[in-house]
């Protein structure tokens, strides 16, 4: 299955609460942390929320 691979490159400070749940739920703790997640509908609807947070490259 494809992956993505996801960097956290804005803070959340100024975000809304949903969108900082929604960081979490992903998995970041930290500004450029970079994490590796499959490919699905549920974590690109997810991805599409903070798209303005992270950057997200194909593997």
């Amino acid at each position: 299955m494809a992956q993505l691979k996801v960097t956290l490159i804005r803070s959340t400070i100024g975000s809304t609460e949903r969108q900082r749940a929604t960081v979490a739920a992903l998995g970041f703790r930290r500004v450029n942390q970079t994490l590796v997640k499959e490919d699905s509908p549920v974590i690109r609807g997810m991805l599409g929320k903070v798209k303005h947070l992270v950057r997200v490259e194909h593997i």
